[in-house]
């Protein structure tokens, strides 16, 4: 880690959901900023650190640093760069999302074009959604705000089209075909459901499709998650798309 990393030292009462006891307000986000190039933490420190609500607790030129900086700093969050050296943003992903000590801590991908089919991955990993480098900075905050509140951050259109890209693919589940193993725990209304988050439709949109609460549609998103072991609303993207629920012709 370079000397510009501010890493700051852990603090054990920290968490973006936990009320400040002194104040009453929730305590600020904690953000580990991930990227190659200096210029660009720098830049995404600064923007980051000018938001009340947030804390840049620690930057990480590589991969690997990123999962250590994720444990000793306490994030809340990781704004991970997709393309690092001697460990790639995906592995590290995969690292954070695989440990049970780093269980509430939430990835948000970066990439330089929103067609890069190493998102994919990375939500396969176990990321939360992603952002390509040129959002603007308003947007980049909203981001966070949203990732670190546990939601996933999922446009209609260009994650949909991208993970329907990628996974066009000979063996593809053909329209019409059987539901797969991974879809048999499913109920209809969840499958639904499922179909619905797939195409980028917030809880709300969903309801309103199906003509349900939005609570009964919340329920049923958190049953879903449960039978398909899903860390968040990325996952259950990949896996209608994968277990062709959702197909590129239908979408």
């Amino acid at each position: 880690m370079d000397s510009a990393s501010g890493a700051a030292a852990p603090d054990p009462a920290s968490g973006s959901a936990a009320p400040d006891p002194a104040s009453g307000t929730a305590a600020p986000i904690r953000v580990l900023l991930a990227d190659d190039q200096r210029l660009v933490r720098s830049a995404f420190a600064m923007l980051v650190s000018s938001a009340r609500d947030m804390d840049v607790v620690g930057q990480a030129g590589t991969g690997r640093e990123a999962v250590e900086l994720a444990r000793t700093a306490r994030a809340d969050l990781v704004v991970m760069d997709i393309r690092m050296p001697d460990l790639d943003g995906i592995e590290a992903t995969r690292r954070i999302a695989a440990d049970e000590d780093l269980a509430g801590v939430r990835v948000l991908v970066l990439t330089t074009y929103d067609t890069d089919e190493h998102i994919v991955e990375a939500l396969r990993a176990g990321a939360s959604g992603f952002l390509v480098k040129d959002t603007r900075p308003a947007e980049l905050l909203d981001a966070i705000r949203t990732v670190a509140a546990g939601e996933s951050l999922l446009s209609p259109g260009p994650t949909a089209r991208l993970i329907a890209r990628v996974l066009r693919l000979p063996d593809a589940p053909p329209p019409g075909a059987p539901a797969p193993a991974a879809l048999a725990a499913l109920s209809e209304r969840e499958r639904q459901v499922l179909a619905l988050v797939a195409r980028g439709l917030n809880n709300a949109e969903a309801a309103q499709t199906l003509g349900l609460s939005p609570l009964t549609t919340k329920t049923h998103v958190s049953r879903i998650m449960g039978k398909l072991g899903a860390r968040d609303r990325a996952q259950l993207v990949i896996a209608a798309y994968e277990s062709g629920l959702v197909t590129p012709s239908r979408s």
